[in-house]
């Protein structure tokens, strides 16, 4: 079964002194301010950009598929967290998305743990979106 999500951006102005808006449609929950300055100065000041976007994305994928992947080898998980930093260079574009994932699994060895969590890093759909670029995981098991 298909499903389709959307979003919508809107800018106004130019790419430096610019600044739009990026809404979540499919869900309602929200809209949100985007600039170049969010995209590349380390400071957001209130604004996101397409790789917090992509970060929310990948992180969100990421536990769902390794949590699936936990539960088949018969160690469900307890809980998963999981960051994920996308790096964005001007003028090279995403350069790569770094998972760092702790999870309390029952039963499971760290070795394990690391095997199956670097499954989910290859096979996640949207670790398969972001082929182009370099994925890296850091995974430990509390």
């Amino acid at each position: 079964m298909a499903a389709t999500r959307s979003a919508q951006a809107v800018w106004e102005g130019d790419l430096l002194k610019g600044s739009g808006t990026v809404s979540l449609d499919s869900s309602g929950i929200g809209e949100y301010p985007v600039s170049w300055p969010a995209r590349t100065d380390e400071a957001a000041n209130g604004r996101t950009s397409p790789e917090e976007l992509i970060a929310a994305a990948h992180s969100s994928c990421f536990n769902m598929a390794f949590s699936n992947i936990l539960a088949k080898a018969g160690n469900a998980p307890t809980r998963l967290e999981t960051k994920a930093d996308v790096t964005f260079v001007p003028g090279q574009g995403i350069t790569g998305s770094h998972l760092t994932v702790r999870g309390e699994v029952p039963g499971l060895d760290a070795d394990e743990f690391q095997s199956l969590a670097e499954d989910a890093k290859k096979n996640c759909p949207v670790s398969q979106a972001l082929a182009g670029t370099t994925i890296t995981l850091t995974a430990e098991l509390v």
